[in-house]
């Protein structure tokens, strides 16, 4: 019944997504952290030029300071219980802030690979959808459950972003794939079962990686992938001030940033409460 609608709205996602890398040179930036999830800051983010937007669940959990937690990998472990009500208030805020034509994916309770059983339902993604987002953003771990939500978010007109990850990571945020092979594989697969952006996270350490520098296992990784697919890709995972000019001209569509923001964020506020209570 609402099959063309909800096809149509993808076509629209996808072009805003397609447009911001064009408009950047051919790789742009996701604002993510606290810049997806403050309405205020995801509006200053906007007006410095970003396009694409973030808001994910262990963010509202660190934000919101869920069962005491005050690290993302702490958040990590809690992401499951930040209420569904909780993220479309997140979405429709920060669509209202930057208006229409910013895209805007989400990462929800269901849509990771969760320590509960944690389902995502026909309810929760028609009403993210109406609630103003453009995609979600799904760390699982298997294709099975990946086709899941792909096929459940295309039929309420939304985009799925996915990602690859190394079966080492200290949280395994996406399809376990080591050698460079492995990851071609993988993102051939993902293509194939309708994801419609695919990306590799490289290094989800949070501390960043060596300033000015792409670990040679990462960027053989990251090649693999760039030849694989034709779809948008994405680079997520320690990307900030000092090293994300190495993944400029590697070919990667969007890179992902968000503890970074996190990062400046907490100083500034840190300097600036220094600067008036100093005497």
């Amino acid at each position: 019944m609402i099959t063309g609608d909800m096809a149509r709205k993808r076509e629209a996602a996808l072009r805003k997504v397609t447009d911001a890398i064009k408009l950047h040179g051919g790789t742009t930036l996701l604002a993510t952290g606290i810049t997806g999830d403050d309405s205020r800051l995801a509006l200053a983010a906007v007006q410095a030029g970003a396009r694409l937007l973030e808001p994910n669940h262990p963010a509202i959990a660190l934000a919101r300071g869920y069962q005491g937690v005050t690290s993302m990998h702490a958040a990590e472990d809690v992401r499951h219980q930040v209420p569904m009500e909780e993220m479309l208030r997140v979405t429709a805020g920060v669509r209202a802030a930057v208006g229409r034509d910013i895209y805007i994916t989400v990462g929800v309770p269901g849509s990771f690979a969760e320590t509960l059983p944690t389902p995502l339902t026909d309810e929760q993604v028609c009403a993210l959808s109406r609630a103003g987002a453009d995609g979600i953003h799904a760390h699982k771990t298997t294709f099975e459950d990946l086709k899941d939500v792909v096929d459940l978010c295309h039929k309420y007109g939304l985009l799925v972003d996915a990602y690859i990850a190394h079966p080492s990571d200290r949280h395994l945020f996406g399809i376990p794939a080591g050698a460079p092979a492995e990851v071609a594989e993988a993102a051939k697969m993902m293509q194939e079962i309708g994801v419609d952006l695919i990306g590799l996270m490289t290094g989800m350490s949070y501390e960043g990686v060596a300033a000015g520098e792409i670990a040679p296992v990462v960027r053989q990784r990251l090649e693999a992938m760039l030849k694989a697919v034709t779809v948008p890709t994405l680079a997520e995972g320690g990307i900030n001030v000092t090293n994300f000019r190495a993944f400029m001209g590697t070919g990667v569509s969007i890179l992902v940033v968000g503890t970074a923001f996190d990062d400046i964020a907490r100083k500034a506020v840190t300097d600036t409460v220094g600067v008036f209570l100093r005497r």
